[in-house]
């Protein structure tokens, strides 16, 4: 079988993620979104990774700062995607490395939780929990049941709050 190779992008792979995101989401967006992310105050370089088959950049997950905004405070957190997969090489596990990768990478860094808008069933299976069992929304015009969040220290999203994704993100809907 072949090993899926899971590491930090360089700037040598930026090419290959762009097409990365332009197969998996048929459209631009995506890899606009993550070129801007990199030249943003959000990015984390040790936590926009690759994964390898066969040494060929096959997908691609990217985790940012946000903050979850309560009555009382701001926490950074971090926001998981875009996350992409080359269609061809779907159903590999490429997609649940890369984001088992971004989480194991999170935890040493202090990062107090995860939260991703996206396909709630494909991330429950990974840990996540709907965000609303925190009280947790965001201001992307997204339906509540889309975001999950994942906590990394036991009682961070406790009083919920409103995770303020950076306006990039925003510009995308």
């Amino acid at each position: 079988m072949q090993q899926i190779k899971v590491r930090a992008e360089t700037e040598d792979d930026f090419r290959a993620i762009d097409v990365v995101n332009l197969s998996a989401f048929q459209c631009e967006s995506e890899a606009q979104l993550v070129s801007e992310l990199r030249k943003s105050d959000v990015f984390i370089p040790d936590l926009s990774l690759v994964a390898e088959l066969n040494d060929r950049i096959v997908g691609h997950v990217m985790l940012s700062r946000a903050v979850l905004r309560t009555d009382r405070d701001a926490r950074e957190i971090l926001v998981l995607g875009p996350e992409s997969v080359v269609p061809s090489q779907s159903h590999r596990g490429i997609g649940s490395e890369l984001i088992q990768a971004a989480i194991a990478r999170a935890r040493p860094l202090c990062y107090k939780a995860i939260v991703v808008a996206g396909h709630p069933d494909y991330y429950m299976r990974f840990g996540f929990k709907a965000a609303k069992e925190w009280g947790v929304s965001c201001n992307l015009p997204i339906p509540a049941d889309a975001l999950t969040a994942m906590e990394l220290e036991d009682g961070a999203l406790a009083g919920g709050g409103v995770v303020e994704y950076p306006d990039l993100f925003r510009r995308m809907f």
